[in-house]
């Protein structure tokens, strides 16, 4: 069995250590998101998405293990363990990938669908309306649509613009509940734009940056694959050994038997 080249199997052992410490940090992440949803109610919608992640963490934290224990002890068996085990990795993340990337746009579309339901917002639970009175004053914005006229009378008072905002701001109409706060012959202003397009922004920024997350999690998966197989096929060459070939016509070599030179002492 041949001797692996020492950079080379630096880099493999760098890489997969790499991946080892990421899947340590997604399990402690998934641990942490499991305990803090384990009283509410959307853990049951979110429970196999979070068993799948235990497993795919662990399953990589052990096939970076033997990965790494093949490297260093230059064991064929564990680096062809590896290989396939992330090489079917691999495989299920670039599928993952395409995807996502294919159902970007129908994520979009589905949840501004479901925004679009909820409307009118001066009926909605009151759970709704504490969430979208937060995302008004987040967002500097007011209503979810047609801005302040999805609230219809009764308008909140995280529509109304503040000294520090920046989003631009319109009158309160007359025929509001927010109106009744003018003072001194002020108009009452409110935020001008709906929050739909800034909520859907932000989706399209967390979706995108999910997609270049897991996009690098599957190159250095691919990288790993591609390191493992040049160290194994430095490790299947065989060593040349120097063939020593006996001939009976061999020359004498130039030397006295040791009992010449006493005689001659």
């Amino acid at each position: 069995m041949g001797k692996a080249n020492v950079c080379l199997k630096r880099s493999y052992n760098g890489v997969v250590t790499l991946i080892a410490i990421l899947s340590g940090l997604m399990l402690a992440a998934t641990l942490f998101s499991h305990g803090y949803l384990h009283n509410h109610d959307e853990i049951e919608t979110m429970i196999l998405g979070i068993y799948s992640t235990y497993g795919i963490c662990v399953i990589t934290l052990i096939l970076a293990t033997v990965g790494v224990y093949g490297a260093c002890k230059e064991k064929k068996w564990a680096l062809i363990v590896f290989e396939v085990g992330m090489i079917l990795g691999s495989l299920l993340l670039i599928a993952i990938d395409i995807g996502a990337l294919a159902g970007r746009l129908q994520q979009v579309e589905d949840l501004k669908r479901h925004y679009l339901e909820m409307l009118p917002l001066s009926n909605a639970s009151e759970s709704t309306t504490d969430t979208f009175k937060y995302l008004q004053t987040e967002l500097q914005c007011c209503g979810l649509h047609q801005g302040y006229l999805d609230w219809g009378y009764n308008i909140p008072e995280s529509c109304q613009c503040t000294e520090k905002s920046t989003n631009p701001c319109v009158a309160a109409p007359r025929n509001s509940s927010i109106f009744e706060l003018k003072v001194d012959d002020r108009p009452v202003l409110i935020y001008k734009e709906a929050c739909l397009p800034y909520v859907i922004s932000y989706v399209r920024m967390v979706l995108d940056t999910t997609m270049g997350i897991l996009l690098g999690v599957t190159l250095l998966w691919v990288l790993s694959v591609v390191l493992g197989i040049f160290l194994l096929l430095q490790m299947s060459k065989r060593e040349d050994v120097p063939v020593v070939v006996y001939s009976q016509h061999a020359k004498a070599g130039n030397y006295s038997p040791l009992a010449e030179i006493v005689e001659h002492t």
